[in-house]
């Protein structure tokens, strides 16, 4: 079975919804995922946006997703700990938690990539108010597996 991220709210490569973005109430969307490696130890999901003006800029950043998990619920409170033991990231926003889609207006349509990594530790090893980018790098030291859904919006 392939490794694959699905949401009940946008299928890959259409819009998401205005609820997800700032222009709407700015909640995180729910993910789904099945057909992750038998050795992954947690999950990480992270979101960017390459289209930015300034470079890849970071919406979203959750880890120590436990390895028996198959989805992320809609709405993660922005708090750093979650139950669970699920942590987020600071942004490039400078915001801890989702912060959604805002590109400036009339700059076109963006791709929002959720990719979700298989890890092959329980933990990172990150401490507090770790951004986005430490988690990125981290995960990919012992990425095991990836699966990604893209997402279009444009104000």
């Amino acid at each position: 079975m392939d490794f694959t991220l699905t949401s009940p709210v946008f299928a890959n490569g259409t819009i998401i919804p205005g609820r997800h973005t700032c222009t709407g109430e700015d909640v995180s969307p729910p993910f789904e995922w099945q057909g992750a490696p038998e050795e992954t130890k947690s999950f990480a999901l992270l979101c960017h946006d390459p289209d930015a003006p300034g470079g890849s800029f970071h919406h979203w950043a959750v880890f120590g997703i436990p390895a028996d998990s198959q989805r992320i619920a809609e709405g993660l409170p922005r708090m750093e700990a979650l139950p669970d033991g699920l942590r987020q990231a600071v942004n490039d926003f400078d915001r801890i938690g989702y912060a959604g889609p805002c590109p400036p207006r009339g700059h076109g349509t963006h791709h929002y990539h959720f990719r979700l990594l298989a890890i092959g530790v329980d933990h990172l090893g990150l401490g507090s108010q770790a951004h986005c980018r430490q988690v990125a790098k981290a995960a990919r030291t012992h990425l095991l597996a990836a699966a990604e859904i893209i997402g279009h919006y444009e104000r």
